[in-house]
């Protein structure tokens, strides 16, 4: 390798050699990954700035979606940047620093599950328990459960890095590179806490909640047919069952399409067949938190029209606060 092909060329028996790659990684690198980080950043942050200025949006079920914007705003700031410059440059940052955003990447991807597992909840208790849902589900206790997501988040990635963040580069092989590693037990406890356990609790709550929503939709289809409305109205009620299924299929379809293939090919990392592929899931594992904005807000009305009050910045007028948006 020529001297100039290192980071370091004063240190070259130590030295990275500086990364390279193919025409197609190099248009994802350089053309789709910032797009995406852009859009990850802006969407959540609409989201962010949305629930947390208009009254109308400060309800229990909106604070966990606020969490998740938090979260997954942390991955499109810190993740995906940092991702970038590892795949298209040196990394001169020092192991200290490679250490801290490792963990910090990995907190604000745990505490996005937690926040996934804490929404299916919540919609099960207000389609499942609708009489109840006032008395169970309170801001307060809302609040607690969130704060109990963030600290699993960090006392889980705590224990998963825990060597990584004792002993800082202990994975790299040379200077100028940062490298995620972790021991056997690691992976194990990461593919069961952040992956096995919230995808079975969210996959039966939501079927759960499936039965109840097309059973409810039955039911009232009936109750039209039998005081003879008008023809619209069990058209609108078959559209509202519709509706139901294909929201919780979009939901559970973009929580598998954008996880499992990253543990899938973690539990096979050591096969050298996988070349890049390894690095193609990582990136979208992180697409999911562009797409969580997409999924839980804009189908949200109230959404678009805090959007628009944003844009137009009708928010910086007096009261704005106390506007009608739903």
């Amino acid at each position: 390798m020529d001297q100039w092909d290192l980071c370091f060329p004063h240190l070259a028996n130590i030295s990275c050699g500086k990364p390279s790659s193919d025409w197609s990684e190099g248009v994802l690198l350089r053309v789709l990954q910032p797009i995406v980080c852009i859009l990850t950043v802006l969407l959540n942050l609409l989201v962010i700035i949305s629930i947390s200025h208009f009254r109308q949006l400060h309800t229990p079920t909106n604070l966990l979606l606020l969490s998740l914007a938090v979260s997954d705003l942390l991955v499109g700031l810190m993740a995906m940047p940092g991702e970038i410059y590892m795949s298209t440059s040196c990394w001169f940052l020092g192991d200290i620093a490679c250490s801290l955003w490792i963990y910090m990447t990995f907190t604000a991807e745990s505490s996005s599950v937690g926040n996934m597992v804490l929404i299916s909840a919540d919609r099960y208790v207000a389609i499942c328990h609708p009489l109840h849902y006032n008395v169970k589900v309170t801001v307060k206790r809302i609040q607690f459960c969130l704060c109990l997501s963030w600290v699993a988040a960090l006392l889980h990635c705590a224990i998963l890095l825990k060597d990584q963040l004792v002993r800082p580069g202990m994975y790299n092989s040379c200077r100028g590179e940062c490298v995620i590693g972790s021991e056997v037990y690691a992976g194990i406890l990461d593919l069961v806490v952040s992956f096995v356990l919230p995808l079975s609790i969210i996959f039966m709550l939501y079927m759960r909640v499936f039965v109840v929503a097309v059973s409810q939709a039955r039911a009232m289809r009936a109750h039209v047919k039998c005081l003879k409305l008008q023809h619209s109205a069990p058209f609108r009620a078959k559209s509202s069952e519709l509706k139901a299924a294909m929201t919780l299929g979009v939901l559970v379809l973009v929580f598998l399409v954008c996880f499992c293939p990253y543990y899938i090919v973690s539990l096979v990392a050591d096969n050298e067949n996988f070349g890049s592929v390894p690095k193609l899931v990582f990136y979208l594992y992180g697409i999911n938190s562009c797409v969580n904005p997409l999924i839980y807000a804009l189908f949200y009305r109230w959404f678009r029209k805090a959007a628009k009050h944003i844009v137009t910045l009708r928010i910086l007028q007096p009261a704005s606060r106390e506007a009608n948006i739903l």
